[in-house]
């Protein structure tokens, strides 16, 4: 179907909620969506103006050939099967948790003489023992690495009882983090005690193992075996921890879920902390790509829905980021799960708001531990694009701001950003000619044409043409740089930083004096404030040379022969200006021509009246 026909299709769809289903040419399920009213969102997506979508969005479109669409009597309803949709399709496009096809076991390997744990996607009849199912991969896997610590089994990859003596014991045993079971003169039934150890712990069992430590424990001390008890102290206080880790991760014990959420340039991250009885026992994470939902209620109401759907246990309670549309919906769905009442909060003050901030800082900590810099500035470029209707990210983005005090010094800067990164060595600054009052209309007219036409003549410093201007101004001066471009057949394009009252950028405006706004976007915001902010501070640094250099150079300016290195010839013979005011012509004429030595004293003449201390100030 063509965009045309998708859009007419959309808006004969009725004003009722329910489910919608994209699929491409080949009737695979690239999105699910749900509506509150149908005709209403789904034709959002087919609008003829595709820039006010996210590039995301615009891609899963393009690849639309048809849809589906599945009317409900209610938006819970709506909710339920969405989730179900697309825990069973896994669209594309969806933003997905990547253990939402299932929970993950814990399994162990019984049928060996040294048994061993590890994760299994689902529970087998192959004669192991599995318990579970836990919650994602990342905190199963957690609970074995803190069994084996906890009752010092190995980690390593020696196979037992193959390895037992063939070499010497690993770091992990000098570092008391395993037996040693690969030494000799090792007991091996210490290893069969152990792992039924770790399998009382993951019944939930934990009285029985803890008696038995305790015992084991006075006993040795009782024998003044001090080091073994203080190990068996250590590894009480190591499986009590374990427990409470072991119930939050599983679900049926925690009190409280915390839910944080970070929107990243390239990744955002999805975090759930989970409290039992008052303390953070364990912690979920996810990194994702950044979702195609426009907003973050959409994306975290789709991410929490997927946590928990198909869970046998919930926590009492759910804290959430922010506040969705579908909380009510949620808490139900959740509640008929379980069949006991799960809230589903969203805090705005107090402890339980500082529990949600904390879940938040976790999730922005994990996205900037794993995005690179590259991957940021490029996720902003393609983000700006997007948002200017660009049919490239503008990888080069050149900049410009005037500066002047009044009509005297007129100067601009042309600043440069490559991927988001300033590239100083190709920044330049103009001095303006011929103008002979402050017009920053002409003075950015000239600005841009001056850089457009040093690249037209062959200027190397001027060759990489920029894929967006950014004037620091309104929809004047953008226009003023367009006419630039307009009268040399240059076509770049052009948008205008504007501030708000504070002086901070607040939006881009085109020449038309449309304004978009990116205050949305706070990653972009910030690299558009620190664009201009640049700008403005080297056109300042400029300004203030030039204004230094005129008050400097003011006692020699205009004297017929003397130049920039004739200045700097009668300031190193003489040191000062009062010295050459005082010297004779013919002193003069030992380091200029007699000529030149003349005018120069004849200069002095004419200013007799000048004050010593701005006689005494050195040219430059």
């Amino acid at each position: 179907m063509t965009l045309e026909e998708l859009r007419d299709k959309a808006h004969s769809l009725p004003l009722k909620p329910g489910v919608y289903i994209m699929q491409n040419a080949a009737s695979q399920v690239i999105y699910v969506g749900k509506a509150k009213a149908l005709r209403n969102r789904v034709s959002q997506y087919f609008q003829a103006d595709q820039s006010r979508h996210n590039e995301k969005t615009r891609a899963m479109v393009g690849q639309v050939d048809h849809f589906d669409v599945i009317v409900v009597q209610s938006e819970f309803e709506a909710l339920v099967l969405e989730c179900a949709l697309i825990k069973r399709h896994q669209p594309r496009y969806n933003i997905l948790l990547k253990d939402s096809k299932g929970y993950p076991y814990i399994r162990l390997n019984t049928g060996e003489e040294y048994p061993t744990f590890s994760l299994a996607a689902k529970a087998a009849e192959d004669g192991a023992r599995y318990f579970g199912p836990y919650g994602s991969r990342g905190a199963s896997q957690g609970i074995i690495d803190a069994l084996r610590q906890a009752l010092r089994l190995p980690s390593c990859h020696r196979k037992f009882p193959r390895d037992i003596g063939r070499e010497r014991p690993c770091l992990n045993y000098h570092t008391g983090l395993c037996e040693g079971y690969c030494r000799p003169d090792m007991d091996q039934s210490q290893y069969r005690r152990s792992i039924e150890q770790a399998v009382s712990l993951l019944e939930g069992r934990l009285g029985e193992v803890v008696d038995g430590l305790t015992a084991e424990m006075e006993q040795a001390a009782e024998a003044l075996c001090f080091e073994r008890a203080a190990q068996l102290r250590d590894r009480i206080r190591a499986i009590q921890l374990l427990s409470k880790r072991q119930k939050a991760v599983a679900g049926s014990l925690a009190d409280t879920d915390v839910v944080g959420y970070h929107r990243g340039a390239a990744k955002s991250c999805f975090v759930v902390l989970h409290y039992l009885e008052g303390e953070l026992a364990a912690k979920d994470w996810e990194l994702l790509t950044v979702p195609m939902e426009e907003d973050e209620r959409s994306t975290v109401t789709t991410l929490t829905a997927q946590y928990y759907s198909g869970r046998g246990s919930m926590p009492r309670q759910i804290l959430l980021p922010c506040d969705i549309d579908d909380q009510v919906e949620l808490a139900r769905m959740l509640t008929q799960a379980v069949g006991r009442k799960v809230e589903v909060l969203t805090p705005q003050r107090g402890a339980k708001a500082e529990l949600v901030r904390l879940a938040n800082e976790n999730a922005a900590e994990e996205v900037l531990r794993a995005t690179t810099a590259e991957e940021r500035a490029s996720k902003l470029t393609e983000a700006l694009g997007a948002l200017l209707g660009l049919e490239e990210p503008p990888r080069r983005i050149e900049a410009f701001d005037i500066s002047n005090t009044g009509n005297a010094d007129i100067v601009a800067s042309m600043t440069v950003h490559v991927d988001g990164r300033p590239r100083k060595g190709d920044y330049r600054h103009f001095k303006l000619r011929d103008m002979p009052h402050a017009d920053d209309y002409a003075s950015m007219r000239q600005v841009v044409q001056r850089r457009f036409r040093r690249q037209q003549e062959g200027d190397e410093k001027f060759a990489p043409m920029p894929d967006l201007l950014l004037i620091d101004g309104g929809a004047g001066q953008v226009r003023a740089a367009m006419e630039a471009m307009d009268s040399l057949g240059v076509r770049v394009p052009a948008f205008g930083m504007v501030k708000d009252d504070r002086h901070r950028t607040r939006a881009l405006v085109d020449g038309e004096g449309r304004e978009i706004g990116i205050q949305h976007n706070q990653a972009l915001f910030a690299m558009v404030g620190r664009i201009q902010e640049e700008t403005h501070r080297f056109a300042i640094q400029f300004h203030r040379q030039q204004q230094a250099g005129r008050v400097k150079g003011s006692a020699l300016d205009g004297i017929p022969g003397v130049g920039p290195v004739r200045k700097r010839e009668l300031l190193r013979r003489f040191k000062t200006v009062k010295a050459i005011r005082e010297a004779s012509v013919a002193q003069l004429s030992e380091v200029v021509p007699s000529v030149t030595a003349q005018a120069i004293a004849d200069h002095f003449r004419t200013r007799a009246g000048q004050s010593t201390g701005k006689e005494e100030t050195q040219c430059e």
